[in-house]
């Protein structure tokens, strides 16, 4: 049975109300919170596995596969319409054997026939996946999204679909072979990166700026029209190049403009949780107002470091806000008691999108004094016409600071009345029914959460949430690392899934960044042994770089290996820059050439579409301009003040290890004893230099740098 609590609610309630009710639907029998939102469909569902695509094969009944997420609102309605329905399920028993996957466990299935899908429809994919394959071979030869059940928008039903397919099936059966062939080479070629053989230059990053400026939205920020994403690696590329630029003494204004003029615009706009706190999946609007309302663990991960990046580059307190209510939010509503993160919140409640989050003036009235009320309307613009079917879903285009100044207030008695009212406003929207919470604990996107965790504790000197990074990469190593391998996915009880990329690539990004928090000799040698895996499991040993999945993975249609970003950062792009940290940090130059055949393998792809490489570009800029690599090594009170120091600055390049004198250290790092009272070892590159031991040398070398 699928269980969610409403947020600040300890008591689950159950999703799932009459599971079983067909024997033959035997999704009953899964552990993912989306599979079990269909256990009680008339549909006779499988799961993904080897009985099932048997049974398929059995019977050359052609699978139809149905890919979504619990989080997914037209999955929601598809299933409300369709699956739910007798008479469709009757249609799809007859003719199909189908297969419900959770692209969350399953995103390796999720990339395939995402990419089959615009290769058969010249159109992007999307939630739900609809795609139809061989029983034979698993190979798709039609694919869409969502159907309805009744036509509209010049789309054809869920129903005529099916018969659609069905009689194809039946009566152009050698259409469909010969389909299969192209399909298959066309799949294959996708994945083909041969390694470059000559220099790698910077082209590409000078090339990546010039493309986020020209799809850059003047007005409202962002790198599109509507719908508006967030885009995490295209904001960090913005904030690296000013870094860059104003290294070399130039005016890297327009880099930094870019970014803040989005960050500010996703800060200030119905795109974040006004009032409870966390970012929601993204803006349905050019203006960053109306969200679609499903909160992801993926997204808030990735934006919390981001917002902590921007306000170390310009002390913008806006952001540092940001990013503690983004943290806390994290910490209340989204950290399971065994300590990993969830992974999702639902768009919808009771069926109805955004229901929990959305008020009437008059609602919002009632709860406040008269000052209050007065202070809210004019930073939410209640006095004008509601901005979401009747209702209000809190938006500003105000700074704090200029609406201090329009009431002829101090701004931090706004803060201040702002903070208490939202408290008020939180406290009576916990008492309305909440969207389902997905208490799936997914091993990449718990990591991408640690590193934002870590990054924002180290930055903020906040600790507690260094403490919430550390339980749940406690989590991952006593649950999800077995045997010296990582597993995907846990879920009341039960680990499983063997892990893919991202969750390594992922994960050795997060503890480099938590052992810069807090020096841990046990995550160190964990660290080591991932990496190890990492080669060992996934490296493309022929043209470099990794594959999505393991060596020994379950035999598939064939083996992702890309290069470019989508809603999260490319696992290639995440393993070739930590594999250049480690390298220098532990001296294994493995490790750095291994971070050199994956960019020289996706380089090209980098070059020809370098906007949607960012991550790469990150790995490249790090690859050209080696890191710096400092160990800090003194008594616990000295080193605190010189890793304030160092925490107050964002530089890409660095990683910072603080040791205190009394630990036995790693052999690697033996050599580097203490020196007087604290000591700072520095090595650009290969490149050592003198110890420092002196707060202002140290101080100016971090200046410098």
């Amino acid at each position: 049975m699928l269980f969610f609590r409403p947020c600040n609610y300890k008591t689950p309630i159950s999703y799932c109300e009459n599971p079983m009710q067909n024997p033959n639907n035997l999704l009953g029998q899964e552990t993912s919170p989306y599979l079990l939102q269909h256990a009680d469909n008339p549909v006779d569902w499988h799961a993904w596995n080897p009985a099932s695509l048997a049974k398929a094969k059995s019977e050359n009944k052609p699978v139809l596969l149905s890919i979504g997420y619990s989080a997914c609102h037209w999955c929601h309605v598809m299933a409300h319409e369709s699956f739910e329905d007798k008479s469709t399920a009757e249609i799809m028993n007859k003719y199909f054997i189908n297969i419900k996957v959770d692209r969350e466990e399953r995103p390796d299935l999720d990339k395939i026939y995402q990419t089959a899908h615009s290769l058969l429809t010249s159109r992007a994919g999307g939630w739900p996946l609809t795609v139809f394959l061989s029983p034979e071979n698993q190979i798709p030869f039609f694919a869409g999204t969502y159907f309805p059940n009744k036509p509209r928008h010049n789309m054809p039903t869920f129903t005529n679909i099916m018969e659609l397919v069905a009689d194809a099936w039946k009566n152009k059966f050698d259409a469909i072979k010969k389909q299969e062939s192209a399909i298959t080479n066309a799949l294959t070629n996708i994945s083909s990166h041969a390694g470059l053989n000559t220099d790698l230059n910077a082209a590409p990053l000078d090339r990546a700026y010039q493309q986020l400026v020209d799809a850059f939205d003047h007005e409202n920020g962002g790198f599109s029209s509507a719908p508006k994403f967030p885009h995490a690696e295209m904001l960090e590329r913005c904030l690296r190049q000013h870094l860059t630029i104003n290294s070399r003494n130039n005016n890297g204004s327009q880099a930094l403009e870019m970014a803040c003029l989005t960050l500010d615009k996703m800060a200030l706009g119905g795109f974040r949780d006004q009032i409870g706190g966390g970012f929601y999946r993204y803006s349905t609007d050019k203006f960053w107002m109306i969200p679609h309302f499903e909160k992801m663990l993926y997204d808030n991960g990735q934006l919390l470091t981001l917002y902590a990046q921007a306000w170390l580059v310009t002390n913008n307190n806006l952001y540092k806000q940001v990013v503690e209510s983004t943290a806390d939010w994290l910490m209340g509503d989204m950290q399971a008691d065994e300590g990993g993160y969830c992974a999702a919140l639902d768009a919808d409640t009771d069926h109805v999108e955004g229901k929990t989050y959305v008020w009437s003036p008059q609602q919002i009235e009632d709860l406040l004094s008269e000052n209050e009320f007065n202070v809210y309307k004019i930073k939410y613009g209640l006095t004008g016409p509601a901005n979401f079917e009747g209702d209000w879903h809190m938006h500003s285009t105000i700074l704090n600071h200029d609406l201090a100044k329009d009431l002829d207030r101090k701004e931090e008695q706004i803060e201040l009345l702002l903070a208490s009212t939202n408290k008020k406003l939180l406290d009576q929207r916990n008492t309305r029914k909440q969207p389902g919470r997905d208490d799936k604990i997914l091993c990449a996107w718990n990591a991408l959460a640690i590193r934002g965790m870590s990054f924002a504790g180290r930055s903020t000197g906040n600790k507690q949430y260094i403490d919430s990074a550390i339980k749940s990469a406690d989590f991952i190593y006593n649950t999800l690392w077995k045997k010296q391998r990582l597993l995907v996915s846990y879920k009341d009880g039960k680990a499983h899934l063997n892990a893919y990329l991202d969750d390594y690539a992922y994960l050795l990004q997060a503890l480099l960044e938590l052992l810069q928090s807090q020096w841990s000799n046990r995550y160190y040698e964990w660290v080591l042994q991932l990496a190890d895996n990492l080669l060992a499991n996934f490296e493309d040993k022929k043209n470099g770089g990794f594959f999505f999945t393991s060596h020994d993975h379950e035999h598939l249609i064939y083996r992702s290996k890309t290069f470019s970003d989508e809603a999260m950062p490319n696992g290639n792009a995440v393993a070739a820059s930590t594999l250049l940290q480690l390298g220098l940090l532990s001296g294994r130059t493995q490790y750095l050439d291994a971070a050199e055949r994956c960019l020289r393998s996706g380089f090209n792809s980098l070059a020809e579409q370098a906007i949607a490489h960012c991550s790469l570009s990150h790995a490249l800029e790090l690859y050209l301009n080696p890191g710096i690599v400092v160990i800090l090594r003194g008594k616990k009170e000295y080193l605190q003040e010189w890793q304030q120091i160092t925490n107050r600055r964002f530089m890409p390049r660095l990683t910072c290890i603080a040791i205190e004198a009394s630990v036995a250290v790693p052999k690697i790092f033996e050599h580097k004893k203490p020196v007087g009272e604290i000591c700072a070892y520095i090595c650009e590159g290969t490149h050592c230099l003198p110890v420092i031991t002196n707060f202002s040398d140290y101080n100016n070398y971090l200046n410098e740098h």
